[in-house]
């Protein structure tokens, strides 16, 4: 284990450490959350309503908590879910990819990465691939068959997203380049955070805010917000389109970004491999229901076909457990790793994933469960009202 004054014991630890070590531009960049970030707040809130009791007798000494995702085994119920230019270290999304692969478990890698899938596969092997629905079909088969070429043991096609720029404390400019203009704008934000100037200098540089992994026909790599443009052109999807991505896929895939039981059903009915239950981490439609609130309805409607995941306010262990009592086979986590990557790098998202797994471990000791399998609804107390009921009753709950 690390020093005491590295290695920290919450995910709340780890945020306030990532404030410290950030430009306020690129942690506010993280902490996002769309207009007056209600439901940003949501997901983390609703996670206390949940309650838990504890048994005191004939308590597991040893716990299981491994599992399966699309057929990919991992150590614990926790993925590192897929996040855009991880501009917060150097190391970006192979320090990452160095945490999920010690810590056993699954990265997703973005199409919008600061680096390329095919040296993130040297890294790890476990990873899934995610895409919008973005460019032509021959453009998105061409980047899916280069994700298959590395490696990819799924897809991910993320479909939350209304490209809703407003936020209430206001959005940090981004630069397509960190060219000379752009360094001087943010010089006494960089002059505040000498510690992230160092670390940038020592590994040659600011980075290039490009996207490789969407480059096009040509092998030409696009800005940012060239590629962020170009996926705001593309006629949005219709289940048509979704089933096409699915059969040029061809393997394990997974839509990210449902919180209807009607959309689940259509998603069931493509035949898809799971589902994550999220609504992008509140950076997508304020007021939308935290996802946990979501879940119950979902699971009831196609779980027993369907794997279900749920991505959204986890911070502690026994979120996860509370998630995975309700019927989630794992959970996905993004913002608590990228702060412990601006923390400490690779070794900051190690600590997020073992703060997670022992909390997970020690709750499932509480409840006296020797296995993640072994939890059940009646483990949680839920609150009337509390479960969103779409199919049945507009989403007044019960």
């Amino acid at each position: 284990m690390s020093s005491t004054r590295t290695w920290f014991e919450s995910v709340a630890e780890a945020e306030r450490r990532a404030q410290r070590a950030l430009p306020p531009s690129v942690f506010a960049a993280i902490r996002a959350g769309a207009e007056s970030g209600v439901t940003l707040s949501e997901n983390v809130l609703a996670f206390s309503q949940l309650q838990l009791l504890p048994t005191v007798a004939d308590l597991p000494s040893d716990r299981e908590l491994a599992t399966t995702v699309m057929g990919m085994p991992v150590s614990l119920p926790v993925l590192l879910s897929p996040t855009g230019v991880q501009a917060v270290h150097p190391d970006g999304e192979l320090a990452v990819a160095r945490a999920a692969k010690e810590a056993d478990t699954i990265m997703g890698v973005s199409a919008f990465a600061s680096s390329p899938v095919e040296a993130i596969a040297q890294v790890t092997s476990k990873f899934f691939y995610q895409t919008y629905w973005t460019g032509t079909r021959e453009m998105l088969a061409h980047r899916l068959e280069r994700a298959r070429a590395a490696g990819a043991c799924g897809l991910i096609v993320t479909l939350d997203w209304c490209f809703d720029f407003r936020r209430d404390w206001g959005s940090p400019w981004i630069p397509q380049h960190l060219d000379a203009r752009a360094i001087f704008r943010y010089l006494p934000e960089l002059v505040r955070r000498p510690e992230y100037v160092r670390r940038y200098l020592a590994a040659g540089g600011p980075p290039d805010l490009g996207v490789p992994n969407m480059a096009d026909l040509r092998g030409e790599v696009p800005g940012f917000f060239t590629a962020f443009e170009e996926w705001m052109r593309t006629p949005p999807p219709t289940w048509e389109d979704i089933a096409w991505l699915r059969a040029q896929w061809g393997g394990a895939f997974m839509i990210k970004g449902i919180t209807r039981v009607d959309d689940a059903r259509k998603a069931k009915a493509l035949g898809v491999t799971a589902i994550s239950v999220s609504n992008h981490g509140g950076n997508n439609l304020d007021s939308t229901p935290a996802t946990i609130r979501c879940l119950p309805a979902i699971v009831d409607a196609v779980g027993d076909d369907v794997e279900i995941l749920l991505d959204g306010g986890i911070r502690r262990g026994s979120d996860v457990v509370k998630a995975l009592a309700l019927g989630a086979r794992a959970v996905m986590i993004g913002r608590p790793y990228l702060w412990g990557l601006a923390a400490s790098g690779s070794l900051g998202v190690t600590n997020v994933l073992e703060i997670l797994r022992a909390g997970v471990s020690e709750t499932l000791y509480a409840l006296g469960k020797r296995s993640i399998m072994e939890l059940e609804r009646t483990d949680v107390l839920v609150p009337d009202g509390f479960v969103i009921r779409s199919d049945c009753d507009n989403g007044r709950g019960r």
